[in-house]
């Protein structure tokens, strides 16, 4: 451990400057809850900026604490305040504003007609962006078990908003039933480990577990459950059953939200437990992970094939992105070689951000066509948009083609940061089948881009959105654009991030 860049505080100092984002946005959160009691309905403008303000207060203490580049531990090391939970934090802010931005004529029109998807709409999603933050930077398992629950009881109450709508109801059900499971899973799982190591920190499970006295057979059995219960959250094949029924159910701005920054904070639980508790079993989860990898590239891309529901579409495409981040999760480690980690763990950091900006944007286009009345769900709602509206047909064009990873966009460079992480493991085979599954995908998203462009219009109506909106989902467009054509930054960014965290 660096003595100069890494503090370990005890009970007795607990230091509360790291954890100044999250304690602001529990006040904030709170108190916009209390506002929006005594706001009239169709007046919750101010919510809608509060939040904004919230998340605008949570990033700059983040990014003071980025800047610094230090490692803290406080609440007795339950907390650590590093590089990479910083810089995912960040996204996750990013991710969570733009959703806001994106939902705010979505959700006030569905609040006007039902009284759905209100105040509660943006409270709810601060509370679930708390619990996510809780986990980027949770050091023990029950601090990261925490933050998953608060995360996830947001997001169920999130889903099953509309009350009076069947299908919603019924997406509710199976994504809490389910969701149930896989916290049983974990749970059993994290007692486990336990059991073995004697420890819920990280830290000292990563040197129990590798201890020549450690019972191997329980943490093996322990490590199967965990990683059940991660792939759960991931997406993963086969765990994936909640996904495409969840995203269809939900109302488009809850598609967003659980389809967006959660992401990030799944991929910080990973690293913590397998990466930073569990390095010694790393040949297990490999194995585990490869099969996960291959089987959800393959299932969510020939799947996703038959969709005519653009929701369910990018549900199986999420599962099959999902399959690229496991592929550099599972070679950082060769044959107990570590040489190649920061960049494997790096280039599955850079893939999970930039799916996320994708994505957002992706959903946010979907919110633009639906109006008072009418989604816009099916792939036939988007003919004849190249003509209705050229500029936003151009973006989601853009964002097809990063999904896709058609160069220059952003998506095309993180599949080759993956690949060239899963070759440079020696695992060429690998690289190739993620490739050939990679271009059957290619034709669902081609077909959006056709459809876009090529297909007469449908729906004639103007398409009428806030200003704000159009100017976050133009800078979306153009990111998206910039980041594959000058992708240095990110990637130097990211791979800096995880070594200072991988050194801890």
């Amino acid at each position: 451990m660096n003595e100069m860049n890494t503090t370990l505080l005890t009970a007795a100092d607990t230091n509360l400057v790291p954890v100044y984002a999250e304690i602001f946005l529990l006040i904030a959160a709170s108190a916009i809850l209390l506002i929006d009691m005594f706001l009239k309905e169709g007046k919750r403008n101010l919510t809608y900026v509060l939040s904004l303000l919230a998340i605008g207060g949570c990033a700059a203490f983040s990014l003071v604490d980025f800047n610094a580049g230090s490692t803290v531990y406080t609440f007795s090391g339950m907390y650590v305040s590093d590089p990479m939970s910083n810089l995912l934090k960040l996204f996750t802010y990013l991710a969570t504003a733009m959703t806001l931005v994106y939902s705010r004529q979505y959700a006030g029109d569905r609040a006007m007609m039902s009284g759905n998807l209100g105040g509660e709409f943006y409270v709810l999603a601060l509370f679930s962006m708390l619990g996510q933050m809780i986990m980027i930077s949770g050091n023990s398992m029950l601090s990261l078990y925490l933050g998953l629950e608060l995360m996830s009881l947001s997001l169920y109450a999130l889903v099953a908003l509309r009350r009076d709508h069947a299908t919603s109801t019924e997406a509710a059900m199976k994504y809490f039933i389910l969701g149930a499971l896989a916290s049983g899973f974990l749970l059993y799982g994290i007692s486990m480990i336990y059991g073995a190591t004697g420890s819920l920190d990280i830290t000292t499970i990563g040197q129990m577990s590798a201890a020549e006295g450690a019972n191997r057979t329980i943490l093996v059995f322990g490590l199967v459950f965990v990683v059940a219960g991660l792939a759960f959250k991931l997406g993963a094949v086969p765990f994936h059953m909640w996904v495409p029924d969840v995203y269809q159910g939900s109302p488009t701005a809850v598609t967003l939200l659980l389809g967006g920054a959660p992401k990030l904070a799944t991929f910080a639980m990973v690293m913590r437990i397998l990466v930073e508790a569990l390095p010694a079993m790393a040949f297990d989860w490999q194995q585990m992970l490869m099969v996960l990898a291959v089987l959800s590239l393959a299932f969510g891309n020939i799947v996703a094939i038959s969709q005519t529901n653009i929701k369910r579409m990018l549900a199986y495409s999420t599962i099959a992105q999902m399959g690229f981040v496991l592929l550099a999760m599972m070679v950082g480690v060769v044959d107990g070689n570590s040489e190649n980690a920061a960049a494997a763990y790096s280039a599955a950091m850079y893939y999970s951000i930039t799916y996320v900006l994708t994505t957002v944007g992706s959903f946010g286009l979907i919110m633009m066509l639906a109006r008072a009345g009418h989604e816009a769900e099916l792939i036939s709602d988007f003919k004849g948009l190249g003509k209705r509206s050229p500029w936003f047909a151009i973006v989601m064009t853009i964002l097809m083609f990063s999904l896709a990873g058609v160069p220059p966009m952003v998506g095309f460079m993180a599949k080759y940061a993956v690949l060239q992480a899963v070759a440079n493991a020696g695992m060429v085979w690998l690289a190739v089948v993620a490739v050939m599954f990679s271009l059957i995908g290619a034709y669902y998203y081609l077909r959006i881009v056709k459809t876009i462009w090529f297909d007469e219009a449908a729906d004639t109506a103007a398409i009428h959105t806030p200003g704000d909106m159009r100017v976050v989902m133009s800078l979306n467009g153009v990111a998206i654009v910039m980041l594959g054509v000058v992708p240095g930054w990110l990637l130097a960014v990211c791979y800096t991030a995880m070594q200072a965290t991988l050194a801890k």
